[in-house]
């Protein structure tokens, strides 16, 4: 991604309240669906890609999840994240700045169990950058670890946030993850937006052969 994309997640966080954003979760319930069957203990390690200010991390938080790694291109989506869980819950958790195209910090993090992303993988229609995002999954997700990635579906818009965005199904999905995954379960999920208008998802659960 390029310095105007950091731009762009640093002046929409700014202007906008979290519960506000079309792409917030209250519940994020498709995601923890798919947590449940990976049956992890509570101090596998985590990591959420793009988290934004999601509440993902809050349920992760609140189920005792002890090895969490929070990764963002926006300092001010993490500040608002912080913010909204407290010094305490905040403290115990390993938060990085970070473009995941431009890879350096997290390389310092050590492997997970699992890779969450919903809807980074989405915004990388250039080539250089999902295939450097595919590496750095390769890189840091343990053997018999899971990823669970959802982007818009085939049938969700082109756009989001204003940028364009490449839409996937599970078969495309797989594809790109290539052999070394297993697809285990997915799913369509038509989310709705703070404004009412809905967007069609898809998502997905692998695990690393």
């Amino acid at each position: 991604m390029s310095t105007d994309f950091k731009d762009h997640w640093e002046s929409t966080y700014k202007r906008k309240s979290v519960s506000g954003l079309g792409w917030y979760e209250k519940n994020p319930a498709p995601s923890l669906k798919l947590l449940q069957q990976c049956k992890l203990s509570r101090d596998d390690s985590i990591v959420d890609i793009g988290t934004g200010a999601s509440t993902f991390i809050d349920s992760l938080v609140e189920a005792g999840f002890k090895n969490i790694t929070a990764v963002d291109i926006s300092k001010t989506a993490i500040k608002k994240l912080k913010d909204r869980l407290g010094r305490e819950k905040a403290s115990n958790i390993k938060w990085i700045i970070e473009d995941i195209t431009k890879p350096e910090i997290i390389f310092n993090s050590g492997e997970f169990f699992l890779w969450h992303d919903r809807a980074i993988l989405h915004f990388l229609t250039d080539s250089n950058d999902s295939s450097t995002y595919l590496s750095v999954l390769k890189k840091l997700l343990k053997k018999n670890g899971f990823a669970i990635i959802s982007t818009f579906s085939l049938k969700g818009a082109p756009k989001c946030s204003g940028l364009n965005v490449r839409r996937y199904d599970q078969t495309s999905l797989a594809a790109f993850l290539g052999n070394e995954f297993e697809l285990l379960d997915h799913f369509d999920f038509l989310y709705t937006m703070p404004n009412g208008d809905t967007r069609p998802y898809i998502y997905t659960l692998f695990q690393r052969r």
